[in-house]
């Protein structure tokens, strides 16, 4: 063959290109020859997994997952309005502070959690110091309880203390309501369990200044349509999870003409506008309660299997099934691969957190990662490494989604209505791409990345579906 720097291409008589499934060993060879591969995460299906097609009851689990899906993509989520947590998310009190995932106990929070909750207690003007703010909850003086459990969702840490301004998003199709807090921006942020004078400050200028300005715009304009506006940006380059610059920049098209109409201070305005255009995750506290207010008129179906929340606090990871919302499935949440800020390693890292995975929970976010090549540079990974992925995320899930759709697959519709059977029949796990929030209370965003959901809240669930 004589000598090339790729004897294999030169075997072949042109340059290859791999296609590598499963074998990392085999990949890493390829690419030490400058060989293009395509690497494939892949693993084969348990082979004990029976096909569940009806429950013990009779139910026929497919006609069930065929209705939940039909009422996840009919739903019609709008912003309807802004209000204080305590007046408008059913269940809050004045001791009660809500957290993302499963429910947990101070003494099992992660750091993130931990910061976040002290923070948020100095911001309330109930403790001095973030020590104070430990002392009251070791004292007993404090409440948790999972946003999910008050219709409502959380990014990261996924705080919300009682006087926090929320979103307030309606399910014009169903009539319910979901709830999440306004977006603060990246860094050093509370719901990234990051505390401290700057935090308070931005937390004080949200509550005093945005959060009435944009009630006021919201009350003039009406409705503002989610689901629209969620297609519209899938379209423009957003994946609504970890990449949202098109659907910031849509609603703040939508909200201009009565931000002018309604804020007389032009200077509170102009602050106003500044804010949400150098945030471009802005809109990532709107895509969120959406899919909430999407999923659940799915739950209470019996026989389904589609799962409704998927979530994790910092600790545990736990989803919950439609047939069966009441009950959490849980395991040790994971351990995100990806870039760091400067300054910061994996050493870093709190395990995965937040109730964000809402989105991929209801069709979009990292399974249209497709929709979104851009995202690569956040995250990591290449723009095919998305594409690779929303391809993989269509075997685990029941249907295609009528209204969201992805320009580079021709625009076939985003995987939407994760069964807990083809998780397990196919041995695929969920891949999600998200923030990274430091171990150590405090100190906020370290990075971003990507992750496969723990496999065992999937094993434990497909058991309890046997049971049904």
């Amino acid at each position: 063959m004589g000598s090339s720097a790729d004897p294999l291409s030169s075997f072949f008589g042109k340059p290859l290109a791999v296609v590598n499934v499963g074998l990392a060993a085999f990949a890493e060879s390829m690419e030490e020859q400058n060989i293009a591969v395509v690497d494939v995460d892949w693993q084969p299906p348990p082979a004990d997994v029976p096909r569940l097609v009806r429950t013990k009851s009779g139910v026929m689990i497919d006609e069930a997952n065929a209705e939940a899906v039909r009422r996840i993509m009919s739903g019609r989520p709008a912003i309807v309005g802004l209000g204080v947590a305590r007046d408008v998310i059913p269940g809050m009190t004045d001791n009660m502070i809500l957290h993302a995932g499963p429910p947990i106990t101070w003494e099992r929070m992660c750091g993130p959690t931990r910061g976040a909750v002290m923070g948020a207690l100095v911001y309330e003007g109930l403790a001095e110091t973030p020590e104070d703010s430990a002392a009251m909850v070791e004292r007993g003086e404090i409440v948790f309880d999972p946003c999910h459990h008050h219709h409502a969702v959380g990014p990261m840490a996924g705080v919300v203390s009682p006087s926090m301004p929320v979103w307030i998003v309606e399910n014009l199709e169903y009539g319910n309501r979901a709830y999440c807090t306004l977006n603060e921006g990246l860094g050093k942020v509370l719901r990234y369990g990051a505390y401290g004078e700057e935090v308070y400050k931005r937390l004080h200028w949200m509550a005093d200044d945005l959060y009435p300005t944009l009630a006021d715009a919201v009350e003039l304009s009406g409705p503002i349509d989610l689901r629209g506006m969620i297609a519209q940006a899938l379209h423009m380059g957003d994946e609504c999870h970890n990449r949202n610059r098109a659907g910031t920049s849509l609603l703040l098209r939508a909200l201009g003409p009565s931000l002018a109409r309604t804020c007389a201070d032009q200077e509170r305005l102009a602050q106003v506008i500044e804010f949400i255009d150098k945030n471009d995750h802005f809109f990532l506290n709107l895509s969120m309660p959406a899919g909430k207010a999407m999923l659940e008129p799915a739950e209470r179906i019996e026989g389904s299997t589609i799962i409704t929340v998927m979530a994790r606090n910092g600790t545990d990871f736990g989803i919950r099934l439609a047939g069966d919302p009441d009950r959490w499935f849980i395991a040790p949440a994971g351990v995100v691969e990806g870039l760091y800020l400067p300054g910061f390693t994996a050493e870093d890292a709190n395990p995965d957190i937040g109730d964000s995975t809402i989105t991929e929970t209801a069709g979009f976010g990292g399974f249209a990662m497709a929709a979104a090549p851009a995202i690569a540079s956040f995250i990591g990974g290449t723009a095919q490494d998305a594409i690779n992925t929303t391809r993989e995320m269509y075997e685990i899930c029941f249907a295609e989604h009528e209204h969201f759709s992805i320009p580079a697959l021709e625009f076939r519709g985003t995987p939407v209505g994760m069964d807990v059977r083809l998780i397990r029949e196919t041995g695929i796990l969920p891949k999600l791409n998200t923030g990274i929030a430091h171990k150590t209370p405090g100190i906020g965003m370290v990075g971003a990345g990507v992750l496969r959901a723990p496999e065992q809240c999937f094993i434990d669930a497909f058991e309890a579906v046997k049971s049904w």
